[in-house]
């Protein structure tokens, strides 16, 4: 009786395994990547990325078509700390690796209206299903204006906070 049968029947059916579990694995990547993409939409909907990176989401009530997302708005916010304006972070990301990315939100501190301290708290898997979504948005649209010191008068249009009260 041939003992190596046996042996070689048990590596036979190991690589069959193996053939099998790595045919099925551009499918679970791809269902790995369509998750994340999932993540990232859902995280830039509910903490209200939108509102101020989409032209007129906020006053549309969400009905800007998903293709216009995150372009950046020409709208100013005129504050004590001078006008700042949101963004086009499909242009900003494209210039930024996903490592980049995570280390600049992680440590980001920004002038009003962004919520930095908010974007700072996203967990690192959150911020890479966000770049991931934002970069499969392809990089469109323009640059939005520069930051204005305080006192330059920025042109139309813009909102205009007051002074926080005196502590």
């Amino acid at each position: 009786m041939n003992m190596r049968l046996p042996f070689v029947g048990s590596i036979l059916g190991l690589v069959s395994g193996l053939v099998a579990l790595l045919a099925a694995f551009p499918v679970m990547a791809e269902d790995s990547l369509d998750e994340k993409l999932e993540r990232g939409r859902y995280l830039v909907v509910i903490t209200g990325c939108n509102d101020c990176h989409t032209a007129g989401y906020a006053m549309l009530e969400g009905k800007v078509p998903e293709s216009e997302w995150l372009k950046g708005d020409p709208l100013g916010w005129n504050g004590p700390w001078g006008t700042t304006y949101a963004p086009n972070l499909r242009l900003s990301l494209a210039t930024k690796t996903e490592d980049q990315w995570v280390v600049f939100a992680q440590n980001l501190r920004s002038r009003p209206p962004m919520p930095s301290v908010n974007l700072n708290q996203f967990t690192e898997q959150d911020l890479r299903a966000v770049y991931a979504y934002i970069r499969q948005l392809q990089p469109l649209g323009d640059p939005a204006p520069g930051y204005l010191p305080p006192g330059q008068q920025p042109p139309d249009p813009f909102v205009s906070f007051p002074a926080p009260p005196p502590e």
